[in-house]
């Protein structure tokens, strides 16, 4: 049957990947991509689906209910990915409002307008609202303690993952007071092309190619677990297909390093493939500097119950992802440069 999703989000990192993916693998489903291109929504991502008309684009936030309604209606939507979220834990620090803004009260302004659209088209089986989470949620692992699962109890430590924290109980209370047919997904840290140039391994990337210091918290001694963002989207595919409402998935990488660890092997495999004109070792561009506040120490995912339950595992390794990523980076300059004045 063919399926009428809503992406939020839509331009931003993961969720662009998603759309490229989705509109290749399943063409005779509606993809709808809502975004309010915000700093991190970049229309160049999905700029050549939208000319093909192979998706429809809408700008608008999250939060306006009046437009939500209209999009809804329009276009039959029957499954809702909610990828809109602010996530950039620095920036967060230093403006929490926007944070609040649209990851709590965006998230909240969804689900109760597509929990009133779905009453009164009557619900069946057909029906989805997924909720993309992050592994930050369930707060610091100690270097020895086991990984998070699907139990683990929530506990944010930052403005950001205490907003995701707040939207993830909302979409959670709304499967089990409305009925809504919710599914939640907790995903550790992902890499890959679109990448908005903040975030660690682009930034240690386009830092190499242009011969500029790459800044490292503390002593780099605080552990991810990255997931490739192609691994994602497969995991995400399952859920659509196969998820049951009211569950939590967990989908991890294993892939677990520390940052200084990560930024010395991106420095190795840019070394191999001289993405600069820097004629130096780039681990010399290193830089260590003041550790961020609250700084998580190590977070780390079990996926059994994905694995077992949905039949997904990953299947990037570290070095392969990291690879592709250092080539897509130094292929598509045009892409990111003119994000460095944002």
């Amino acid at each position: 049957m063919r399926k009428n999703i809503l992406v939020t989000g839509g331009a931003g990192f993961i969720a662009s990947n998603f759309v490229h993916f989705w509109s290749e693998n399943h063409p005779d489903d509606n993809l709808v991509i809502l975004d309010s291109l915000t700093y991190a929504g970049n229309l160049t991502n999905i700029k050549d689906l939208i000319n093909n008309k192979r998706i429809s684009f809408i700008e608008g936030d999250i939060t306006d209910k009046k437009n939500l309604e209209l999009l809804l209606i329009k276009f039959s939507i029957n499954i809702i990915i909610n990828f809109a979220a602010e996530s950039h834990v620095d920036r967060s620090i230093s403006n929490p409002s926007q944070f609040i803004h649209t990851n709590i009260l965006g998230t909240y302004v969804l689900l109760d307008t597509f929990k009133n659209y779905w009453k009164s088209n009557g619900s069946n089986d057909n029906w989805r609202f997924i909720q993309i989470s992050t592994d930050e949620v369930f707060g610091s692992l100690g270097f020895d303690e086991k990984s998070f699962d699907e139990h683990t109890s929530y506990s944010p430590r930052s403005p950001y993952s205490a907003s995701k924290a707040s939207g993830d109980h909302l979409a959670m209370s709304w499967f089990h007071t409305y009925g809504l047919p919710v599914i939640l997904s907790n995903c550790s840290n992902n890499y890959g092309p679109f990448q908005y140039p903040e975030k660690l391994i682009p930034k240690t990337i386009i830092n190499i190619i242009l011969g500029y210091q790459i800044p490292v918290y503390g002593r780099g001694l605080n552990i991810r677990d990255w997931l490739y963002v192609d691994d994602h989207i497969f995991a995400l595919e399952k859920i659509i297909f196969k998820g049951l409402p009211g569950e939590r998935y967990c989908i991890g990488g294993e892939n677990e390093i520390n940052n200084l660890n990560l930024v010395e092997l991106i420095c190795d495999i840019a070394n191999e493939y001289k993405i600069s004109h820097k004629k130096i070792n780039y681990k010399e561009l290193i830089q260590f500097i003041e550790d961020r506040p609250g700084h998580d120490l190590r977070y780390s995912i079990n996926s059994s119950f994905i694995q077992k339950q949905l039949n997904w595992s990953q299947k990037t390794n570290l070095e392969d992802g990291l690879t592709k990523t250092i080539k897509w980076y130094s292929s598509f300059q045009d892409w990111w440069k003119p994000l460095l004045k944002t």
